[in-house]
């Protein structure tokens, strides 16, 4: 299935009267569409012509209509589109089990911060970033937020992967790698602007505040205008701790939210990380703004930061992305993970069996997604127009057997080792397991090298 597979000969081209296009992967045991009615096709196909998808059906429909230069046989295979992972640090993979069991604000002051300051630099951004992108890619996600410094060379990693991405540049209010000197942030971020991979349609640049505790009223205003400017996507960590939000309040007179509201911040090109601690009030602001929500549940859970009320801001209509957060604090990059936690998480702390059902968790992990890093208009789905990202889960495997419901194999029982095979804009990036054009073992090799430096 690597290599391409010329269709078989059995009509004549010239008088064939279906559409040729370049691929027709047909005799999908179930092809899962994360369409509007979340439609689910038993022996399902999808034409791809140009890296967009031409054609979504049963594999009757779409033989009847396509005939493609290559062919591929998924009988045996689940297909769902790309996951889209909301919020990650990609470059954080150096630090994976680095400074574990601590509370957010020690783990931060005291392990993170001090290990950035010393190690972060362009060689450990781009293969910290190569190495989450190859666990990313594996794991059925083809579409990734990313905020960290030296945003450059994640962008370069994520190029020579072929992973579409949103690429945020770091800004907070006190040197950070890359800006010794803060008072030349905006610089720095104009600078990264300025030199984003031109004509590089996976790619899109954002600018990334740290979160309100770590950039003043007037930093968050000259980034949020600096993004409207160039049309791009301002990320920013909001209400992640119980400690932050009674700091702010107290400083600001009003919550985060509100302040960020007063700000001029909240607004639909805006994305918003974690928000475990909103009350009604500012959940209604965040629905009323347009905002997006990433929801982190298992670096929630491990940093015991809170519970996000993903319930109640769905039900505010809030629109809400799935993340797994950084490899420092999660610690891996398993969005299926991600998705099995976010749906008991809610359940067990509202007590409630029937909140976050598995079809509004994979809608979040898919279209919320997209939605939230502003790509709906090309990805999260599986329809026509939209761009050919989607993944292949092997399903002949004993924990994925019997199947009556794939949405509820999706969210409770497939893990990321169960993804053979993926596709970006229609070429395979990911092949029996293993992700194209790049060595995986000189991936490691060169993080094990960077490893080695930190732990001295």
């Amino acid at each position: 299935m690597c290599a391409d597979s010329p269709a078989a000969s059995g009509s004549d081209p010239a008088r064939d009267s279906r559409r040729e296009v370049d691929w027709v992967f047909r005799r999908v045991s179930w092809l899962v569409t994360c369409d509007d009615t979340m439609r689910c096709i038993p022996d399902g196909a999808l034409a791809v012509d140009g890296g967009t998808l031409a054609a979504v059906g049963t594999t009757e429909e779409i033989l009847q209509r396509f005939r493609g230069r290559r062919d591929t046989d998924l009988s045996g295979y689940l297909v769902l589109p790309g996951l889209v992972n909301a919020h990650v640090h990609g470059a954080m993979s150096c630090f994976r089990g680095l400074g574990d069991d601590l509370p957010l604000m020690q783990w931060l002051t005291e392990v993170i911060f001090p290990a950035e300051a010393a190690h972060a630099n362009p060689d450990m951004v781009y293969w910290g970033t190569l190495l989450s992108i190859v666990e990313m890619l594996k794991n059925g996600v083809t579409t990734f937020c990313d905020g960290y410094f030296h945003e450059e060379d994640a962008a370069r990693a994520a190029r020579d992967s072929g992973i579409r991405a949103v690429l945020g540049q770091g800004i907070v209010d006190f040197p950070a790698p890359g800006i010794p000197d803060p008072g030349r942030a905006r610089e720095r971020a104009e600078a990264f602007l300025e030199a984003f991979p031109a004509g590089v349609p996976t790619l899109r640049p954002s600018l990334f505040c740290h979160a309100p505790y770590t950039c003043s009223a007037e930093t968050m205003r000259w980034v949020k205008d600096l993004c409207r400017e160039r049309g791009i996507l301002f990320q920013i960590h909001l209400s992640e701790t119980a400690g932050e939000v009674e700091e702010l309040t107290a400083r600001h007179g009003m919550s985060p939210a509100f302040l960020l509201d007063r700000l001029g911040i909240l607004d639909p090109g805006t994305l918003c990380a974690h928000a475990n601690w909103l009350d009604t009030s500012e959940i209604a602001l965040l629905a009323r703004r347009g905002a997006g929500v990433a929801h982190n549940p298992e670096s929630n859970m491990k940093l015991a930061a809170g519970v996000a009320p993903v319930p109640e801001m769905l039900a505010a209509g809030v629109n809400v992305g799935l993340g797994t957060d950084g490899c420092a604090s999660n610690n891996d990059l398993d969005l299926f993970g991600e998705m099995d936690r976010a749906a008991k998480l809610h359940k067990a702390f509202r007590r409630d069996p029937v909140v976050c059902p598995a079809r509004r968790v994979l809608w979040m992990a898919t279209r919320g997604g997209a939605k939230a890093v502003g790509w709906a208009d090309g990805i999260g789905s599986l329809e026509a127009g939209k761009k050919a990202d989607f993944a292949a889960i092997d399903l002949k495997q004993p924990h994925l057997t019997p199947l009556y419901d794939p949405v509820s194999h999706l969210v409770y029982a497939v893990k990321g080792s169960d993804v053979r095979h993926v596709w970006i804009e229609g070429r395979q990036t990911v092949c029996d397991g293993k992700v194209q054009g790049l060595e995986e073992e000189a991936v490691m090799k060169e993080v094990r090298r960077i490893a080695a430096s930190i732990r001295r």
